[in-house]
């Protein structure tokens, strides 16, 4: 009897043949396009053929070594959050927002290391942090989802300290029951509906699931929504959802980025952190100015104890409501008294940071870096300069190239002050000072000048952006 395979073969074509092997291109791919003719076209390379692997942008230098290659990559992870549009735009600064986390069962699940669970719980602690860091006068509440309701964690307040300590006692608890966005967004709409005018209203949920218990129609909720207008972001850990999509888009005026599904453990704190950014200011409604009575308070040493009128414990120190006498204890507060918004200079000005921004510094390459030989601001030294990039370049290329990424010379030079900084430094300017420290120590002009000033976009002459 013939062999089975060979008379499979047999039956078969060359061209049908040739299309079922499996080439990389090269001499291989050339001779099968020569035999399938001209006419015919070419076969589609598989996905795995284009596969990017990390180990192939691994590079050892003129010593064997990859280190240059580590510092490298480390100089990009630190540089990818500050690559990002510093055009200035209308913000709402002074912000409620509500974080929901999903509490149900499908967190239980190992994909997200420890689980997902474990590290929504530290993560939704730093984002506390980091919101109050980059919006001192604004609000947070915290909500969760379990067993089909929606469960209260914290009160809207000002304080990171409650939300903080409320997230930790999650941690003995199991996840249990099944998610219901209808439930949580109804209850986060009764917390925001009370929320002055002049803020935002804003909610970000951890969802696990792909599914939701709702006791009824949800497209109800999503209109009721828009009609208040509550803006909702949702991170996403398990794949896209057809109606967390929805509820996004109909929210935010039919943009979708503030939908992300994660990919691993980093991918999911980059997400989560975006939200601690006001979000841009898009109807003409909301772009009105508006002013708000504001108080700054001076701090004071007592010699007895006296309650606060905020928690009604017995303090030392403690700060006086400049309407009303009252006794609060920490910044920023609202009077329990009279109602009266306190805060101090500093928490006004780190918020102003978000409607003119530190704009990007650009790489500088190895033609332009002999002119510096250490950091301007720490005064650590640069590499030295190769003799094969010692001629200076003519023209603004490089001055003018947008930033891209990491420099090869590792200097980053603020195209206001000229001065070139290492990349802790940029970092540091960008996500601590927001001021360039070069532009600080230039003396002051005789005649201030329009246009960028600072390093920051925008100008104190300007007149198209003001302050909710």
């Amino acid at each position: 009897m013939a062999d089975s395979d060979g008379e499979y073969v047999d039956d078969l074509t060359e061209d049908e043949i040739n299309a079922h092997q499996v080439t990389r291109g090269g001499i291989s791919g050339a001779k099968s396009s020569r035999r399938r003719g001209a006419g015919q076209p070419a076969q589609p390379k598989a996905r795995w053929e284009d596969i990017q692997r990390s180990w192939d942008n691994v590079v050892e230098g003129a010593d064997g070594s990859i280190s240059g290659t580590v510092v490298g990559l480390l100089e990009a992870g630190k540089r990818k959050r500050l690559l990002k549009d510093t055009t200035p735009l209308q913000r709402g600064i002074i912000r409620h927002l509500m974080l929901v986390l999903d509490l149900s069962l499908c967190m239980v699940e190992k994909d997200l290391q420890p689980t997902r669970y474990l590290l929504t719980i530290r993560y939704a602690q730093e984002f506390v942090t980091e919101f109050f860091e980059q919006n001192p006068i604004s609000q947070l509440g915290v909500i969760g989802m379990r067993d089909g309701l929606a469960v209260r964690i914290s009160d809207m307040t000002g304080n990171p300290t409650d939300h903080i300590i409320a997230i930790q006692a999650l941690r003995p608890q199991e996840p249990k029951g099944l998610p219901s966005l209808q439930n949580v967004l109804e209850m986060a709409r009764g917390v925001l509906f009370h929320t002055p005018s002049h803020s935002t209203r804003e909610v970000v949920m951890v969802l696990g699931g792909l599914s939701s218990s709702d006791p009824g129609d949800i497209h109800q909720t999503i209109n009721a929504l828009v009609t208040d207008k509550i803006r909702v972001g949702i991170v996403g850990l398990a794949a896209q959802v057809a109606v967390c999509r929805e509820i996004v888009v109909k929210t935010n005026d039919g943009d979708d980025s503030a939908y992300g599904v994660v990919l691993n453990e980093g991918h999911y704190h980059d997400l989560l952190m975006e939200a601690t950014t006001p979000p841009v200011t898009r109807s003409e409604q909301q772009s009105t100015s508006s002013l708000l009575m504001m108080g700054f308070p001076s701090r004071i040493v007592e010699d007895n104890a006296s309650l606060c009128a905020c928690h009604s414990k017995l303090t030392r120190g403690g700060y006086l409501c400049s309407r009303c006498t009252a006794k609060v204890c920490s910044l920023p507060a609202e009077c329990a008294a009279c109602g009266l918004t306190l805060i101090l200079s500093t928490h006004l000005a780190r918020s102003y940071q978000h409607l003119f921004p530190l704009r990007n510094w650009v790489e500088v390459p190895w033609q332009r870096a002999a002119r510096s030989a250490c950091c301007f601001a720490c005064q650590t030294r640069f590499p030295d300069v190769p003799r094969d990039h010692q001629r200076p370049t003519t023209g603004q290329e490089a001055l003018n190239k947008p930033a891209s990424g990491t420099s090869p010379s590792s200097r980053y030079e603020c195209t206001v002050c000229k001065n070139h900084f290492c990349v802790d430094c940029d970092v540091w300017s960008h996500e601590v000072v927001h001021n360039c420290p070069g532009c600080q120590s230039m003396p002051p002009p005789e005649a201030s000048a329009p246009g960028h000033s600072n390093g920051v976009n925008g100008s104190e002459q300007e007149t198209a952006m003001d302050i909710d």
